[in-house]
């Protein structure tokens, strides 16, 4: 992921996005190099429009984050109190569904 992150640093600040420039972003970070990533990460990105990329990444972000979201707006709903009968029933109904995945 590092590497990433240091070519979109080195877009970010305006530079050419090479070995050598993602080598020595990593190594500024106190991370040890692997020059096959680095070169993996060049060749990934020749051709790629990185201002489209981000554009397109930051499209599916809101999209990505709103089910996040569902989950807190559950959580302060208030919960109301279970039948232990109900949820013994809800508990078998799962196991059975279990049973089917498995055959």
């Amino acid at each position: 992921m590092e590497y990433v992150y240091a070519a979109l640093l080195l877009h970010s600040a305006g530079k050419k996005v090479t070995e050598e420039a993602i080598t020595a972003v990593i190594k500024a970070a106190g991370t040890e190099v692997d020059a096959v990533r680095a070169k993996a990460r060049v060749s990934a990105l020749e051709g790629v429009n990185i201002e489209e990329a981000i554009s397109k990444a930051a499209f599916a972000a809101p999209a990505a984050a709103a089910p996040a979201a569902a989950p807190a707006a559950a959580a302060e709903a208030p919960k109301k109190e279970e039948n232990p009968k109900e949820k013994e029933k809800a508990e078998e109904s799962g196991m059975e569904g279990l049973g089917a995945l498995f055959g």
